[in-house]
């Protein structure tokens, strides 16, 4: 698929353009907003343009370390760099059991999601035996052994949860 620059130049906004209009004709929530906080590796509040409450958000497709975990401060630090001072594109598709909106955020051309696995500050979303939609940015961070994956002993959030139960309190 190599071929002019200008080519490629087209072929990913093209490719945005249907991140964006796809989600839109199958139901799904789509705004512009900029984060209000940033209380893990894989949450975020972010304050519609629009105006309106600020949402709180997970980045779908991605599982970060939980806060009091090893990893987790670091992971909610990479999350604030990523989105600071940034307008990012949501597209929401669902609700998870806590009612958080389930989301593609992008910055830019960016997905936040491929971009906290990639850097070592998430794993693929598992699920049953897939191995998540982030499966090759996981492989490329392992293989690369950049951040969690530098440690051979980092553990699943969901496994830490299991043994530890949640770090959050509730309100």
């Amino acid at each position: 698929m190599s071929g002019p620059a200008w080519l490629d130049s087209v072929r990913l906004t093209l490719l945005v353009c249907l991140v964006f209009a796809l989600p839109e004709a199958l139901g799904a929530e789509i705004f512009t907003g900029r984060a209000s906080a940033v209380p893990d590796g894989d949450t975020l509040w972010v304050q519609a343009e629009t105006g309106g409450a600020a949402r709180k958000l997970r980045l779908q497709g991605i599982d970060a370390p939980e806060i009091c975990q090893k990893g987790g401060l670091e992971a909610r630090e990479a999350l604030q760099r990523l989105v600071a001072q940034s307008r990012l594109q949501v597209v929401v598709r669902s609700y998870d059991d806590y009612g958080r909106g389930l989301a593609r955020i992008h910055v830019g051309n960016q997905d936040l999601g491929a971009a906290m696995v990639r850097s070592g500050h998430a794993w693929s979303y598992r699920w049953r035996r897939s191995p998540g939609p982030y499966a090759r940015e996981e492989s490329a961070a392992r293989q690369a052994r950049v951040g969690l994956f530098a440690d051979a002993t980092a553990e699943l959030p969901g496994d830490f949860r299991k043994r530890h139960g949640t770090c959050h309190t509730p309100k």
